[in-house]
Parts: C-alpha cells; sequence; structure tokens
C-alpha cells in the first residue's frame, strides 16, 4: 500500500481521480521536471530522476486503475477462474502469483494471515478465488504466453 500511497502523492492524485485526469496529471509534471529543460548538468540529472520516478508512478498508478480493470476484466476473470497457480511469492504485504497461462498479478494490501491461511489450505486456487482475487488491489506484470 505504501507503494499506491507514494505514488499518489508523487502525482498528485487521490483514490477518486480519473485515468483521464492521472494522465493530465502525469504530463504538467513531466513537462515542469523534463531533463532537456535545464541547461546546467546538476539541474539535468535531478530532473532526469525526478521524471524517471514520475514515469514509474504514473505506469503503477494506471495499471491498479479501476478503468484499467474494467478494460482488461475478461481477460482478469479467465486468468483468475480457468488457470491454475503455478507459483506465488510473498513480501512485505505484496503477493505475486503465477498462473498456468504464464500470467503474473500483482496483489497489494494482503495481510499476513490471510496469506497464512491461503498457503495452509488445500485448495489453494479457490481460496485466492475466494479471498484474494477480488478483494485487494492489483496490477498485471505480465500476461499469457503467446498460443
Amino acid at each position: 500500500m505504501k507503494k499506491i500511497t507514494d505514488s499518489r502523492r508523487l502525482l498528485g492524485a487521490t483514490h477518486s481521480t480519473t485515468l483521464k485526469e492521472l494522465n493530465t496529471l502525469y504530463k504538467g509534471l513531466m513537462k515542469t521536471h523534463h531533463p532537456d529543460r535545464f541547461q546546467e548538468e546538476a539541474q539535468r540529472l535531478e530532473a532526469e530522476q525526478t521524471s524517471q520516478r514520475v514515469i514509474e508512478a504514473y505506469k503503477f498508478l494506471e495499471s491498479i486503475h479501476p478503468e484499467t480493470h474494467e478494460k482488461e476484466a475478461e481477460e482478469y476473470t479467465k486468468t483468475t477462474e480457468t488457470s491454475a497457480l503455478s507459483n506465488w511469492n510473498y513480501k512485505h504485504m505484496t503477493l505475486h502469483v503465477n498462473f498456468g497461462d504464464g500470467s503474473v498479478y500483482e496483489y497489494f494490501g494482503v495481510p499476513p494471515n490471510t496469506y497464512k491461511k491461503f498457503v495452509n489450505t488445500d485448495g489453494n486456487a479457490r481460496f485466492a478465488r475466494r479471498h484474494i482475487f477480488h478483494a485487494f488491489s492489483y496490477r498485471k506484470i505480465s500476461g499469457p504466453k503467446p498460443a
């Protein structure tokens, strides 16, 4: 959740910022911090670092935005409902799930007790479908392998 909060703070976005508004905030910050606007080397390097952070924050917020999820809902549902879980990794309340179709999703704010229940159940996929996949903010890391 810290990553979400930090990204929103950097861009000046809120929980209710639309994708279009997010894009406007991003473009405004990129105009302000674009390295080509600065003559002095130190200022240019600082602007490069800032613009990289802005780009990363924008891409991240775009990937977890509800409008993005709406566009990708059919694919997400297909993956989470039909693909087996091939692997997972949990660190700092973030759960990375690899699916059998090659998709990888990242779930944010998953409490340790939920993760423990997920790991200790015989039906990991069923538990995740009921208690994780639609309960936490998520983003797609990579898509399914080409057929």
